[in-house]
């Protein structure tokens, strides 16, 4: 299944649940740079990880918390990328979490890009709101993979 301008390749199950529907709206958003409506699928308390732990992007590993920091991760991450193409390999939905399995390659500024291969787990509330986005991703593995953009 490939979602909006291709720059969603979803080759995993995807069978219909409210954590697996919010992580595909969630990439949808950031390819289309629709900043606010991002931050409205997330609930007033949620926490983005990404990645778990201390990183250039969270240097205690705390998370990004509630709207306010969930804003400013964007700033910090989604806002300096020219483009983004989400590769979903694997999507397992459990309870009110779906991890989905795949790479995120993003186009950087100066023609290079990245491939940042993961499992990024979403958990949302009843509502469908995001409460959580844990993304499990290797730093090194990352910058490993940068490049000029083909």
């Amino acid at each position: 299944m490939t979602v909006g301008s291709e720059a969603i390749n979803w080759t995993a199950p995807d069978g219909a649940h409210p954590a697996r529907t919010a992580s595909l709206r969630s990439m949808n958003a950031v390819i289309r740079k629709a900043r606010d409506e991002w931050l409205a699928l997330f609930a007033p308390d949620a926490v983005i990880e990404d990645p778990v732990g201390p990183s250039m992007f969270d240097e205690t590993g705390g998370g990004h918390h509630g709207h306010a920091g969930i804003s400013t991760f964007w700033d910090l991450t989604i806002a300096n990328v020219e483009r983004f193409v989400f590769t979903i390999r694997d999507s397992f939905a459990a309870g009110n979490e779906s991890a989905n399995v795949g790479t995120i390659t993003t186009f950087l500024p100066g023609g290079m890009r990245v491939d940042t291969d993961g499992v990024f787990v979403y958990r949302v509330r009843d509502d469908g709101l995001i409460v959580s986005m844990r993304a499990f991703w290797e730093v090194d593995r990352a910058v490993a993979t940068l490049r000029k953009a083909d």
